[in-house]
């Protein structure tokens, strides 16, 4: 079994004790490292101001769809099932009248497969006009 080499054929043997000293390291920072500077506590409160606009404009909204919904039932109205306006709300009501049109059509030939039956039914059991 061959020795392995630890260089890589065409690359030169580096040299013992030539390693460089490193440079003197860098002085500690002046500010300690869980400290915050100025700028940053400004960015940190912007955000915050913006995050705590932005809860109070989706309460706001819930509190507008709580008393639409309580109008709506007082006035015998049917309440909405989703946010009125959402993508996801558009798609289930297009997908809503797919399944009524479906359904009906499923009812229209289950009735008309049932209808077909008794008519023969009549006509051989009862009537025996059909005669096998």
């Amino acid at each position: 079994m061959a020795k392995r080499q630890r260089t890589r054929p065409g690359q030169r043997r580096g040299r013992q004790g030539a390693r460089q000293a490193l440079g003197p390291r860098p002085a500690a920072p002046a500010r300690p490292v869980g400290a915050l500077t100025a700028a940053e506590e400004a960015r940190a409160a912007e955000l915050e101001a913006q995050i705590m606009a932005e809860e109070r404009a989706a309460e706001a909204g819930r509190e507008r769809a709580r008393e639409r919904r309580r109008a709506e039932a007082t006035i015998g109205a049917a309440p909405g099932r989703s946010r009125e306006g959402s993508l996801l709300a558009a798609r289930a009501e297009e997908e809503y009248a797919y399944v009524v049109r479906d359904v009906r059509r499923i009812a229209r030939v289950g009735g008309a497969l049932v209808g077909l039956l008794a008519i023969l039914f009549v006509l051989i059991d009862v009537t025996h006009v059909i005669r096998f």
